[in-house]
């Protein structure tokens, strides 16, 4: 309950200063698991893309977000735990693992997960490479992967900027990638992790229309 009103909250937000346009709802499946993996511009893509998304979507974020002290501690513990996303030491060894684990067990419940396989914020508005964790995730949960592109966000909070700006953005859902031709075709555990990683970054790079970074 407590997640639907606070949803409910940052969409009147989000669509009255934001005005978002969003193409392909249709294209997340309304039941078992999924992965949306997007481009990354913003920080506020990981509050965006639930808002906009049919179906709750977890999100891993950094620990700091559950640990601070204070009033703006608490409050930042209390929204982020509510928005479900999950917590992860990045300057622990085994984060990536740990991570990985995490989304894992998310699919496994039939959720939601959301991932930017460039694995962090684009500085300059380039699409990078993709780390191949995506494709660990849907081999591993046979899940599909709905490719998404967020635009204008990077205009909402530019690098570097302390307070959020006024500017249209537009969220598309690309259609699901199903990782059956990999796990049916025999390849290598390696190759098939990266064949399908660079079919998701190529519907990505469709939808977003961002110039690739070398």
């Amino acid at each position: 309950m407590t997640y639907r009103v606070l949803k409910l909250i940052l969409s009147l937000l989000a669509y009255a200063l934001l005005r978002p346009q969003v193409t392909g709802r249709n294209n997340v499946p309304r039941s078992g698991p999924v992965i949306l993996a997007s481009n990354h511009l913003s920080f506020i893509d990981s509050l965006l893309i639930p808002i906009v998304a049919p179906r709750h979507v977890t999100f891993l974020a950094k620990s700091e977000y559950f640990t601070g002290r204070g009033i703006k501690g608490g409050l930042s513990r209390w929204f982020f735990t509510k928005m479900g996303h999950i917590p992860v030491q990045r300057d622990d060894p085994r984060a990536g693992q740990r991570s990985l684990e995490d989304a894992l067990a998310v699919l496994n419940q039939g959720g939601v997960f959301g991932i930017y396989p460039e694995g962090t914020r684009s500085r300059d508005g380039r699409l990078h490479k993709g780390h191949t964790g995506v494709a660990w995730l849907a081999l591993a949960g046979h899940a599909p992967v709905v490719p998404v592109a967020v635009r204008g966000t990077d205009k909402v909070q530019p690098v570097g900027a302390r307070m959020p700006r006024i500017h249209r953005v537009q969220v598309h859902f690309g259609v699901a990638i199903q990782p059956t031709r990999q796990i049916t075709s025999g390849a290598k555990p390696a190759q098939a992790r990266r064949e399908l990683t660079n079919e998701v970054m190529e519907s990505i790079h469709r939808l977003s229309g961002q110039d690739l970074a070398a």
